[in-house]
């Protein structure tokens, strides 16, 4: 497993739901979380790789990290930046 310089606080597996319900669970999940804490959310390649990035970064948040696992989904890890 790769080292990835942060603890994450929660993770949300978006890949069973489609474009806009997957930004709607991950604005979900960080509303859940304290300013500070990382989410790790699960999604997959194609629609959900190239909006919920964008939307959470137009939300205020820090996009930590995208990686590719190789077989079709990211983890998307995100710092949750102020209410």
């Amino acid at each position: 497993m790769e080292e990835l310089g942060f603890t994450v606080d929660d993770t949300v597996d978006i890949t069973d739901v489609v474009c806009p319900v997957t930004f709607v669970k991950t604005k979900v999940a960080l509303e859940e979380l304290e300013d500070g804490q990382i989410l790790d959310v699960h999604l997959n390649d194609g629609e959900p790789v190239q909006n919920v990035p964008r939307s959470v970064k137009d939300e205020g948040h820090r996009i930590l990290k995208l990686t590719d696992n190789g077989d079709g989904t990211y983890e998307l890890y995100v710092m949750k930046v102020g209410d």
